[in-house]
């Protein structure tokens, strides 16, 4: 029984809600490898840190011994996930999907075992469904049913269109459950509809429904927002180490256990431990370094972690300024003010960007803070300019 505690710790960690608990371990109990599935569209060929925290959790299940299923819905992936969408999402061409598809599959083993990962695609069994398959599949639920999305609430509210197959998407995923006899099915927290809707199908097909475990969203760098690409709070799984390195050690320290939780396989102890020793005096900077390397490494590997961690004690620790820098040379005329020098070299958005980044002490020439918000600089000025820990540039002006 303290195996069976354990095991169902490792895999309720860092999850947002399961569904049912008490199904899950009377599977568990039963000792044979459970069917896990995940399914992803391949509707962008580049995933961060936010995608890999379901893939990881499929990970913890592939440690246990269970049977792991990742699903490219090269089909659904043509017909357009509604979920989160206050549009009608424009479906992918067959072309789109499967070159997308191939990428996935190779970012995906960067966490996954290859050799104890089961990759399937769902056209398998819904291209052969047909018209006739589809009506009768599409017979399992009513418009009020779909109604009841949030997302289809809203836009119908607002008057916005809902294209017909969209109502299908669920249906769709559901089926992938009834297909593969899923025992558990992963997803994000936005996904609940979907995941509910296997459970359905499957106890329509006598089969026994499938456990829905939601993934919480990852929160981004600037410990607000979910990560993503667009509000520019991300990092890319194929990033260079270096750059890696740096954006994991600018998280906060509180945010640093969130990461750890959703984003290590560090034993949950090990985690606890490190709380402890920062309670008792460690600094968290080398708890934080810990997550960085075991995160790179998994990305790229253990020299390029090594590699970037003196790298970032010789430009930050060291206080040294790295030597393949961007050097630019600059007309300013009659001169220019700092803020605005700043916006050129792109290192802000704005000037009022700008004018706080110097309040706050993060920008310096040479390795020396600004003082002066209004500085104006002329023709004949060099130096290199920097703002925060990762922009440089050295800079002449003429």
């Amino acid at each position: 029984m303290a195996d069976l505690d354990q095991a169902f710790a490792e895999i309720k960690r860092g999850t947002d809600e399961i569904l049912l608990e008490a199904d899950l371990l009377e599977k568990l109990k039963e000792g044979r490898p459970l069917r896990i599935k995940l399914g992803a569209d391949p509707t962008a060929p580049d995933i961060h840190l936010g995608h890999t925290v379901i893939l990881n959790k499929m990970r913890t299940f592939q440690e246990l011994g269970h049977e792991v299923i990742f699903l490219i819905g090269d089909f659904t992936g043509m017909v357009g996930d509604p979920s989160g969408k206050n549009s009608t999402r424009p479906p992918l061409t067959r072309e789109q999907v499967l070159a997308n598809a191939e990428t996935y599959k190779e970012q995906v083993y960067k966490i996954l075992d290859p050799a104890k990962t089961r990759i399937v695609f769902n056209s398998t069994w819904l291209e052969p469904l047909g018209a006739a398959g589809m009506i009768r599949l599409a017979s399992k639920q009513t418009v009020a049913r779909m109604m009841e999305r949030d997302d289809f609430k809203k836009r119908y509210a607002s008057g916005q269109s809902i294209a017909i197959h969209e109502f299908m998407y669920p249906l769709l995923q559901g089926y992938d459950s009834v297909a593969l006899e899923a025992d558990v099915e992963l997803g994000g927290t936005d996904q609940k509809f979907n995941l509910l809707m296997g459970r359905e199908l499957q106890k329509s097909e006598g089969q026994k429904p499938q456990t829905v475990i939601m993934m919480p969203l990852l929160e981004g760098l600037d410990g607000v927002k979910k990560m993503s690409k667009s509000a520019n709070n991300y990092i890319g799984v194929s990033e260079p180490a270096g750059e890696m390195f740096g954006k994991i050690m600018s998280i906060s320290d509180v945010l640093m256990w969130r990461y750890f939780e959703l984003l290590s396989f560090r034993p949950l102890g090990e985690i606890e431990q490190f709380k402890a020793d920062i309670e008792a005096g460690a600094n968290p900077r080398d708890i934080k370094i810990a997550l960085a390397k075991e995160i790179i490494a998994r990305f790229h590997d253990e020299a390029a972690a090594e590699a970037a961690h003196q790298e970032f004690i010789n430009r930050f620790q060291k206080g040294a300024i790295p030597d393949d820098i961007e050097e630019v040379e600059l007309s300013v005329g009659e001169g220019i003010a700092i803020a605005n020098l700043l916006k050129e070299l792109g290192f802000v958005k704005s000037t009022s960007d700008a004018m706080r980044m110097i309040k706050q002490g993060a920008a310096k020439i040479d390795g020396v803070k600004i003082e002066d918000t209004r500085l104006q600089l002329t023709a004949g000025t060099s130096g290199v300019f920097q703002v925060g820990k990762r922009k440089f540039a050295k800079v002449t002006l003429v």
